[in-house]
């Protein structure tokens, strides 16, 4: 009589104390949604919709930057033969390097300085005691409500005079600080445990200690992130420019932008539009390279 395999059981050991084989458990269908699980196809479809979307404008002024305004206005949907002589009316003509060097020199002076006076803005409102920090705090918060517009008459009048007409010092020290950063330099700091300020002052460490060898190291995520923010900030900045600095030599890029307006008497399509495209590749430089500092700092942020 042949002899027949011995089936598994699954309802542990036997009475007898003999061992018995164990059945793998079956895997349990992956519910939808669950972490690691492939996204739809519809997913991806609607994903590459909105990269369309947005990207579609960047493609167009770059081909319409190649063109004549005779192939503008046919609609041609392929590169022109202007490039050359579009970059030629921008870059000599116009002088457009000069604007983006004003407009560099101003971001890089307004995210630095915005992003210092933050961090002491922020330290000195967590690591501090003075009379009446409640109500400054939140008295800081309220100019976050209040539109440039509103104060750009007698920010006016302070800037002129002080004499800073059609200088650097115009569109830049008006805004090194930051009612933004402050805040979020302070919720930054009021999640970092207090046991590191006690240990560093039972160490003798001063402010300007404990701030270089313990607060920056942590921060520095957030420091990067708000300077992202600040620079593209201060490279789009128009109004304010428009209004204090007279001198053409010492416009900023936005403002150049406009007078590639009436290029030859008119309005020429291609120079305009390679003026756009040169003028946004200094802000994407600095986004691509801080980009992981970007997402990190904020990540930092919203998970306190």
């Amino acid at each position: 009589m042949a002899e027949t395999a011995p089936t598994a059981s699954t309802t542990g050991p036997t009475h007898g104390g003999t061992a018995s084989a164990f059945v793998a458990p079956s895997p349990r269908r992956r519910r939808k949604g669950a972490p690691g699980q492939q996204p739809h196809w519809y997913t991806h479809a609607i994903l590459i919709v909105i990269v369309l979307i947005v990207g579609f404008p960047l493609a167009y002024a770059m081909l319409v930057s190649t063109q004549t305004n005779q192939e503008y206005f046919a609609h041609q949907l392929t590169p022109g033969s202007a490039l050359r002589d579009n970059f030629d009316t921008v870059w000599n003509q116009r002088d457009i390097g000069l604007y983006m060097r004003t407009s560099l020199i101003q971001s890089v002076i307004i995210a630095a300085g915005k992003s210092i006076t933050a961090v002491l803005a922020g330290m000195a409102f967590v690591y501090f005691n003075f009379n009446l920090k409640g109500p400054v705090f939140w008295f800081v918060l309220v100019t976050l409500m209040m539109p440039t517009e509103i104060s750009i008459l007698a920010l006016f009048e302070i800037v002129s005079g002080f004499g800073w007409t059609n200088s650097m010092l115009a569109i830049t020290v008006p805004f090194l600080a930051s009612a933004t950063g402050a805040f979020l330099f302070r919720q930054h700091f009021l999640s970092i445990p207090a046991e590191l300020s006690e240990a560093a002052r039972i160490d003798g460490a001063g402010p300007i200690r404990f701030l270089w060898a313990i607060l920056l190291p942590l921060s520095w995520n957030v420091f990067g992130a708000l300077a992202v923010i600040q620079f593209l900030y201060s490279w789009n900045m128009y109004l304010w420019p428009s209004l204090i600095i007279r001198d053409d030599d010492a416009q900023t890029v936005q403002i150049g932008l406009g007078a590639l307006q009436n290029v030859g008497g008119g309005l020429s399509y291609g120079p305009l539009m390679l003026g756009a495209v040169l003028a946004s590749i200094p802000p994407t430089i600095v986004f691509i390279l801080l980009q992981k500092t970007f997402l990190k700092g904020f990540a930092i942020t919203a998970g306190k």
